[in-house]
């Protein structure tokens, strides 16, 4: 039998029915009047082919014939598991889980965030709770975060697309260049600036524009940009080896404050924003509401 052709309130008649022996009995239990629930009971005889309850010697109620003694207490506990799940909220221990998270974001998003979201798990022992970090592709995000693939992503304010959303931080930007680098360490004039040349990370890679280059023409100015990156990791390589300097976050920079050094840039330049973005389907659930937590966690640590 396909159970799935059959009215789901029909097995539910049926466990009262069985459980009380008389129709009547049972109709008031389920809110029904006697004659609807006979015609349950005749549909369901048609559908497993047998009595399943016979009028008793006595005249007193119904007897269960073998085949819905059988059916009684099963169908009673699946019924029941049912209606836990029904009216039961899922719950998410980090304690007791067995859970991978994907986490989705470029080299710089991952470096910000992954090190002290593995730190939190490893110091409160939460040994089920594994990590999976993961370049995103723009044009398969928004299904990529529909089934699940991708569970969070962290994209700039450029990278939103539609759906729930949360701003970890603001950041500012600063231009950054080598240590001993010929121009000195002072803030350089918008002029000066521009005649620099410069790394652009570019999500594309091949992208040599970006909105700075906006704010220069407003001053009737340009830069040349030697380098385009898609690599955010690869930027601080290329400085410490040449001249050329370049304009990130300076949350990013601090990373680097060893070998690189950061200045103020001479205009007033929009800042940059990190979010944690998902599925909407997944906005209430509680191990994702778990990660995006720890996320912000994280973020707030940091400051």
């Amino acid at each position: 039998m396909n159970i799935t052709r059959h009215n789901l309130a029909l097995l539910t008649s049926l466990s009262a029915l069985l459980d009380e022996r008389n129709v009547t009995k049972a109709a008031v239990r389920l809110g029904l009047s006697q004659p609807a629930l006979s015609s349950q009971l005749a549909t369901l005889r048609d559908i497993f082919g047998d009595p399943l309850l016979t009028p008793a010697i006595s005249g007193k109620g119904m007897v269960l014939t073998p085949r819905g003694a059988h059916l009684r207490e099963p169908l009673r506990q699946a019924l029941q598991a049912l209606e836990d799940v029904v009216n039961n909220d899922p719950v998410f221990d980090p304690l007791t889980a067995q859970r991978i998270f994907t986490v989705g974001g470029n080299d710089n998003a991952s470096a910000i965030m992954a090190p002290r979201l593995v730190q939190l798990v490893r110091d409160n022992s939460l040994s089920g709770i594994r990590f999976s970090f993961r370049t995103i592709d723009k044009n398969k995000l928004a299904e990529q975060l529909e089934n699940g693939e991708i569970d969070v992503a962290l994209v700039s304010k450029d990278g939103l697309i539609h759906g729930p959303q949360q701003q970890l931080f603001e950041d500012e930007f600063c231009m950054a260049q080598r240590k001993g680098h010929p121009r000195g360490t002072a803030s350089p004039s918008i002029q000066e600036y521009a005649a620099l040349e410069h790394v652009i990370v570019s999500s594309s890679g091949g992208g040599y524009r970006g909105f700075i280059d906006d704010i220069l023409e407003q001053h009737n100015l340009s830069r040349r940009v030697s380098v385009s990156t898609q690599y955010y990791s690869l930027v601080p390589l290329i400085l410490q080896a040449t001249d050329l300097v370049c304009t990130l976050p300076a949350r990013f920079l601090e990373r680097y404050s060893d070998a690189l050094v950061s200045t103020s840039l001479p205009f007033e330049a929009r800042r940059f924003s990190l979010y944690a973005i998902w599925h909407e389907r997944f906005d209430k659930d509680p191990s994702h509401a778990w990660l995006r937590k720890q996320l912000m966690f994280v973020v707030q640590s940091q400051d």
